[in-house]
């Protein structure tokens, strides 16, 4: 397998934005592949996702982004195309593109947007990727007649690079669109450990009646945890909620993950810091990562 990729998951608190700068700066220099930010516009105390990605891309030279997950019902594919294509050509090629078709829909619905039931949020998200892959193809025009996000328009600009748009999917219709359509899978921290193996399976399933191979589809795992002096956790979780922490030393961590990598073929890691500190942040990258590239580098030779 391709070396695993690693993020973390940071929190747009605007009352934060200097501890959040230095911890973009930290994951930059100590080797962090990416960081993952999430969008919930109905937050009060939440900056807004997009434009603090474009704010931090600004700041950094390496380090990728990603939206984890764009709120589609407030954020209209048609702009969402246009806002991502920018980032990723401002920032070389450095942007990725996560999508939940959206919950909290109270919230939603009170800064104007809709409300959609289980089959409407699938297909809104599935019309969505159509119309972002469409506008993203430059110079020609493009017609989408769809009920969510009809489209008549001239495309551009093109993104850097082929972006990757990611879902962040729980039920079954979203799994079954993720193995159809989409780049990768985040798995949500909602769902218990115990789903993803029959979740990545669906995904797979899907795939393949698409015509598409499996391995196609990056997946992620979400981790959330502190790396400790003294092994508190002993394995890899295989059951209860995907957010219970694991707090255990780097050699344990770093099995953990490569136990992921290998029996449920996740590809990349978010780490989801119990607390976000530049310490930890530090740690993990010097220690664990090393080591569960190692690990999972060795598991692939053999």
């Amino acid at each position: 397998m391709d070396a695993l990729q690693f993020g973390v998951f940071l929190s747009p608190r605007a009352a934060d934005i200097e501890r959040l700068r230095e911890h973009v700066q930290v994951a930059e220099a100590a080797g962090f592949d990416y960081v993952s930010i999430q969008d919930h516009p109905y937050v009060p105390d939440f900056l807004d996702t997009f434009a603090l990605i474009g704010t931090l891309i600004g700041q950094t030279g390496r380090l990728r982004f990603m939206t984890n997950v764009a709120n589609l019902p407030l954020r209209p594919a048609q702009m969402l195309a246009k806002t991502s294509a920018s980032l990723d050509v401002l920032s070389g090629s450095r942007f990725e593109l996560g999508i939940g078709a959206g919950r909290a829909w109270d919230q939603i619905a009170g800064l104007g947007g809709p409300r959609r039931n289980p089959r409407e949020a699938v297909a809104a998200v599935s019309e969505a990727i159509d119309v972002l892959r469409a506008l993203w193809l430059p110079d020609r025009g493009a017609s989408l007649p769809g009920p969510y996000y009809p489209l008549t328009a001239d495309t551009g600009p093109a993104p850097a690079h082929r972006i990757g748009i990611w879902l962040g999917a729980v039920g079954p219709q979203m799994l079954d669109l993720t193995g159809r359509k989409a780049d990768g899978w985040i798995a949500p921290l909602a769902t218990g450990y115990e789903t993803k193996p029959a979740a990545q399976d669906r995904i797979d399933s899907a795939a393949r009646a698409a015509g598409r191979d499996p391995a196609s589809i990056h997946r992620v795992i979400q981790l959330v945890g502190t790396v400790t002096g003294t092994p508190h956790t002993t394995g890899r979780p295989r059951s209860g909620p995907g957010g219970q922490p694991i707090r255990t030393t780097p050699d344990i961590w770093a099995n953990i993950i490569a136990e992921f990598a290998a029996e449920e073929r996740f590809d990349t890691v978010n780490l989801v810091l119990e607390q976000e500190t530049s310490d930890q942040l530090r740690l993990f990258a010097a220690e664990v990562i090393p080591l569960a590239r190692a690990a999972t580098s060795g598991a692939s030779d053999r």
